[in-house]
């Protein structure tokens, strides 16, 4: 692989170690404009995200509900999308810009923390697979619940398809399977649901569901906070696709254009599912009792596989940086085992809070990454082992977000803690950076000499 990204990009990146680590070769640079679209759009869609949209109603109001899905989607969508370019600009996965930003040692902690948040979340991605297709069981072909036997099974066999899939190669996955087969037939599914709910709605008038107001249980930024979560959660991984792109301005686009509509679409529909729903009644099983839900929700749970897939795959990525004697595709395929049998063996329902209390500490780590790239047009070195400013950045952030959770939770925690860790990283970045990094590189060239 060579060392350096293409010359029409416009960082200056220096880094050693596993290839994980370094720039892709242009011989790499394989995705187009459609192809993060593609990516991200089917990335974007889901079962949990239908359910997160779900939770707007009736804590908001249908109008404020709108605003909420439409400004958060666009916000959190852009970010991930500046991430993607950031990723493909330096032509570095997501555990490369961790070590650029915070220095080789240090940047070991948030991998780390990246490997177990993305595990958790391809567990619960089993778990979802596996109980909607139980309900799609009992519902069309009168299934009785096995119990153990039936779960097992069930997890197994979604397993071992996620198994399947990550012996294989990505880029040809992203390509061939997600942008000509995938994406249709999704597009299709979400079609035709909202066609259904929003028929559903017409008897008592489209008018009435949306003036209809709130109770008051959710502010309109803490609705926000709610749509930012999904593209936010997705940080982490983003660069380690990115990379791969031909240029920066098309993974911008792509990213932020297949994104950003899947989520507005996702949230949107879980408003109207939950809008025209009985009460009580749960999310999966009113999609099955619309017509045509049966075929429209297994196409969703099929597109469902591809984030579980995303989620191993940025996994097998950063392990591959902490341990490269281990090949990516040994890890690739030894993370989807194991998430495999924790899916059998954990209340993953119980661990949702754990995995977003998680989730929480990359919004204040891509703070940092952000402004201090912004800050340096990308010109950085990796000499240090570990860059204490940076840290302390982060971990600022860190107790700024669960304390704006616990005090002011009506103003959202992602978007206040994102931009105050931002302008602070960018601030001393943009005055002090240049200076430390040379400070850093003397020491570090000393240091060599010395040996």
């Amino acid at each position: 692989m060579s060392s350096s990204p293409p010359s029409s990009t416009p960082s200056l990146v220096q880094v050693n170690g596993p290839s994980t680590l370094t720039p892709v070769s242009p011989s790499q640079r394989v995705f187009k404009w459609r192809d993060h679209a593609s990516l991200w759009f089917s990335l974007g869609v889901g079962l949990l995200v239908i359910q997160v949209g779900a939770y707007l109603v009736p804590a908001v109001g249908s109008r404020d509900a709108a605003v909420a899905i439409v400004l958060g989607s666009l916000l959190g969508a852009g970010l991930l999308a500046w991430t993607a370019k950031l990723g493909c600009d330096s032509g570095l996965s997501s555990a490369g810009l961790m070590h650029v930003t915070f220095g080789s040692t240090f940047a070991r902690l948030p991998v780390l923390l990246n490997i177990l948040q993305l595990v958790g979340w391809t567990t619960f991605e089993l778990v979802i697979m596996r109980d909607g297709s139980t309900a799609i069981g009992r519902s069309s072909l009168g299934l009785t619940d096995a119990g153990a036997t039936s779960k097992v099974i069930t997890t197994l066999l979604w397993g071992g398809l996620l198994t399947l899939l990550l012996a294989g190669s990505m880029t040809q996955l992203v390509r061939r399977w997600i942008a000509r087969t995938a994406l249709p037939l999704v597009v299709a599914s979400l079609l035709w649901l909202s066609w259904q709910f929003i028929s559903a709605l017409q008897p008592h008038g489209l008018a009435t569901f949306w003036a209809r107001p709130g109770d008051g249980s959710m502010g309109l930024w803490a609705a926000v906070d709610l749509v930012i979560a999904m593209p936010i959660s997705w940080l982490p991984l983003v660069a380690d696709y990115a990379r791969f792109g031909q240029n920066g301005r098309s993974a911008l686009g792509g990213t932020w254009l297949g994104y950003g509509l899947a989520n507005i679409w996702c949230y949107a529909l879980g408003v109207l599912v939950v809008s025209g729903a009985a009460p009580g009644a749960d999310l999966v099983s009113t999609l099955l009792l619309a017509q045509g839900g049966l075929v429209a929700l297994g196409l969703i749970l099929v597109d469902e596989i591809d984030n579980a897939y995303g989620d191993v795959y940025s996994g097998a990525v950063s392990a591959n940086s902490l341990l490269p004697s281990v090949s990516l595709r040994q890890w690739s395929v030894g993370l989807g085992l194991v998430c495999t049998g924790l899916a059998l063996v954990l209340p993953m329902h119980r661990l949702e809070p754990f995995l977003l209390l998680l989730s929480s500490v990359f919004v204040p780590l891509y703070g940092v990454i952000l402004g201090r790239w912004c800050s340096t047009d990308g010109h950085l070195r990796s000499k240090a082992t570990v860059d204490w400013t940076a840290a302390a950045l982060w971990l600022l952030g860190i107790g700024l977000y669960h304390a704006l959770a616990q005090w002011s939770p009506q103003w959202g925690c992602a978007l206040p803690t994102l931009g105050v860790v931002f302008g602070l990283a960018y601030a001393y970045f943009g005055r002090f950076g240049c200076t430390a990094c040379h400070a850093a590189d003397h020491a570090a060239d000393h240091a060599t000499d010395q040996g």
